[in-house]
């Protein structure tokens, strides 16, 4: 039995399900790629807007980077703990889908939509404090300013970002990655030819990179609602007679999907502090910390798509009643996200020298120590890949069972207690950082990434165990 591409479990009804002769049940590889291959190609996708965007900025100059820097973790934040409803929405799909409840399943998008439209005057709110929000961290004023006219276009727009994302978890709980990635090439193609026209045809500078993104998420939502409504989602799901709003079944939709935005908002968070510390440290550190973490999106986004192919196949394999299948299935995409992400960061590193100067302007005064760093991050960055891939395996499978609040709660341990303030001792001098309460020890920007090596191992780690353990079993959605 094979898998196919497109929106079927097999004939056993579990996915990615192999019946050899003997009666014996295997993992299809060649089904888990079919439905893998689309989510990686649509994360590349998406690597190629944030590079795209990196490169466009880096031709503005250093200080323009490094004020993308200081925001560009805190705009994922937003989304996230302003989106959770949406997060859910794979989850629900996928083991809805399983267990045959069709209409169901597109009904989990109409409440994320409710959902996601009850937040967007926090969107907007928040939009509106973009200098407030980054005055107490003390950056340079002219990496501030530019950061707050990023800021406010970018969470504007994410609304529209979460509206698409929310609507391409139905696609991706189905099996059905193709028009994620249409979705996603539809985005990042316009957002290349916004982001020529607002920020040097119209003059716009820094805050027309995010006013670009903002435009190209409104033509993907359009897009994705439109492939929802189709007649062929029309009939088999009844996605037109769904949309009514049910308030107890937002509610639980919400209560699932607030703590896995709150994971990935509290790891995010975190990670937003470090590159932030890193900009206010000065601005070479902080714009090749942002190249840096731009380059591993080649390892980390595939990764992503590895591990979003796993939230489905667990999901479906709960909702057909097998979780044993489940848990074979997950630790398979889980060490096949490890194994990738971990190689290509190897290959990064390997390739750093000719890779940064590429996202810098030579003419910049600073360019030549911003790759000289950014050399040396990427060494350290190829250290934790692997790990990372255990911790989006992992945490992506469990997210697939409906296991979110033990998750969320050992990212938040993991990165307050020990990264956040570990980062702060090792990049500050006494009297450089924000307090003095802790030693500090003055190890400059490579110190930081050391503190982000450890965490990500611990975490990667302590997630893998969580979802062997096999605890999630006893979750019912």
């Amino acid at each position: 039995m094979q898998l196919q591409t497109e929106n079927r479990l097999g004939p056993t009804g579990l996915p990615a399900q192999r019946i050899d002769a003997t009666g014996r049940a295997h993992i299809d590889l060649r089904a888990v790629l079919a439905l893998a291959a689309p989510l990686m190609a649509n994360s590349a996708i998406q690597m190629l807007l944030n590079l795209t965007d990196t490169w466009f900025i880096g031709r503005l100059s250093t200080q323009a980077v490094a004020a993308v820097a200081s925001v560009h973790w805190l705009v994922l934040v937003v989304i996230m703990l302003f989106g959770g409803v949406g997060l859910a929405v794979q989850t629900v799909v996928a083991q809805y889908f399983g267990g045959g409840r069709h209409a169901r399943a597109s009904q989990a998008v109409w409440i994320a939509l409710w959902g996601i439209t009850f937040t967007l005057p926090l969107y907007l709110a928040a939009a509106a404090a973009g200098h407030w929000i980054l005055r107490p961290f003390g950056l340079d004023p002219e990496v501030q300013h530019l950061a707050g006219d990023f800021w406010m276009p970018r969470i504007a727009g994410s609304f529209f970002g979460a509206a698409t994302w929310a609507v391409l978890g139905f696609f991706n709980g189905i099996g059905r990655p193709r028009v994620t990635v249409a979705a996603t090439a539809l985005m990042a193609l316009s957002n290349v030819v916004f982001n020529q026209l607002f920020i040097f045809n119209l003059g716009l500078g820094i805050a027309g990179s995010g006013l670009a993104t903002a435009a190209a998420q409104v033509l993907a939502v359009g897009y994705v609602l439109a492939a929802f409504l189709k007649e062929e989602q029309r009939a088999r799901f009844r996605s037109h007679l769904t949309w009514r709003l049910h308030p107890p079944r937002l509610i639980k939709q919400m209560l699932l999907g607030f703590p896995m935005g709150l994971l990935y908002a509290g790891d995010l968070l975190g990670v937003a502090l470090f590159q932030i510390m890193q900009v206010k440290l000065d601005a070479a550190a902080g714009a090749a910390t942002q190249i840096a973490m731009m380059l591993t999106s080649i390892a980390y986004l595939p990764g992503l798509g590895i591990a979003l192919a796993g939230t489905t196949l667990v999901g479906q394999s709960i909702g057909a009643g097998d979780r044993d299948w489940a848990m074979k299935v997950g630790t398979r995409v889980t060490v096949f996200a490890a194994a990738y992400m971990g190689g290509m960061g190897i290959l990064l590193a390997l390739c750093g020298p000719w890779l940064m100067p590429l996202f810098i302007a030579a003419h910049d005064a600073q360019s030549a120590a911003v790759v000289a760093l950014g050399v040396k991050i990427l060494w350290f960055a190829a250290v934790y890949q692997f790990f990372d891939g255990l911790n989006l395996g992992s945490g992506f499978c469990l997210r697939g069972a409906g296991d979110a609040l033990v998750p969320a709660a050992l990212v938040l341990g993991l990165a307050w207690l020990l990264f956040v303030p570990l980062a702060h001792m090792l990049i500050f001098a006494s009297g450089q950082g924000w307090v003095d309460v802790l030693p500090q020890l003055g190890w400059g920007a490579l110190g930081g990434w050391a503190a982000l090596v450890l965490y990500v191992l611990l975490l990667g780690s302590m997630l893998f165990v969580r979802w062997r353990s096999g605890a999630w079993r006893r979750l019912r959605i």
